[in-house]
């Protein structure tokens, strides 16, 4: 009953093989998948997906990467799709002070019109921070609203993780745990409590060992369990029912 809580199921990596990699997750003992579209041209496809697969719940919005394209008119076209029965999330949102790909002021007005959208809606957030704790932190207290929502692909220290927990954020873990690199993610990890964690692959990016190098997928997700369990020092089916209810509680809800 293993939980990927952030994939991109839409995105064109799956397009020759979709209908194999999700019977392949679900083959190795998937509940649920939530695929989560970041772009207009992915809204149709997400909504197509979890139509279709009903293990597959769905999120849309405007990443941050493409936070200068976010206008009326994409509002426009977001706010009807939001009230889709399996679109239970509203992400990827948030900063990426990394890459830049849209200026660093577009990206914060676009988080906090997204996050006021979210609240209308009543949906959960999905953030998504890379070198913008600070400000992801201030905009988070200032705007988001009573649904909560999960910092997907945790990427900071244990301080910080203490401060989005204390919002009543969830915090996600995804394959990277898997590397040896991850000693700061492995504290990360040891520090927040079980029934504030979540899982997942963000495929077809950061592979887990000891599939690295290859394209990733939900039915990878399992490794990210096993090395939380290992951390944690829980039996690995007692982590996958605690993270299959935090997934419940935090998305689903009662449309399970």
């Amino acid at each position: 009953m293993f939980v990927d809580s952030h994939c991109h199921l839409e995105m064109e990596n799956f397009d020759k093989d979709r209908d194999a990699v999700i019977r392949r997750a679900l083959d190795e003992g998937l509940a649920f998948m939530l695929t989560v579209g970041t772009e207009e041209a992915y809204f149709p496809k997400v909504l197509s997906i979890i139509e279709r697969y009903p293990q597959v719940y769905g999120a849309i919005a405007v990443h941050p990467h493409n936070g200068a394209d976010y206008t009326d008119r994409l509002e426009q076209v977001l706010t009807p799709l939001l009230a889709h029965e399996k679109i239970v999330g509203y992400g990827e949102i948030g900063l990426d002070f990394f890459k830049n790909y849209s200026p660093r002021e577009a990206q914060i007005e676009a988080f906090t019109r997204q996050m006021a959208l979210a609240r209308t809606a009543g949906l959960p957030i999905i953030v998504h921070s890379r070198e913008a704790k600070d400000e992801t932190i201030r905009l988070l207290a200032e705007h988001a609203g009573p649904a909560g929502g999960v910092i997907h692909c945790y990427s900071y220290d244990v301080a910080t993780a203490k401060k989005m927990l204390d919002m009543g954020f969830y915090i996600s873990i995804p394959g990277t745990l898997t590397y040896r690199s991850a000693a700061v993610q492995a504290d990360v990890v040891r520090y927040v409590p079980t029934e504030k964690l979540l899982a997942e692959t963000d495929a077809p990016f950061l592979t887990p060992e000891p599939y690295r190098g290859k394209r990733n997928e939900p039915a990878f997700v399992k490794r990210v369990f096993e090395k939380i369990a290992q951390i944690k020092n829980l039996p690995l089916p007692a982590l996958a029912e605690a993270l299959l209810a935090n997934f419940r509680q935090l998305f689903v809800k009662e449309k399970l």
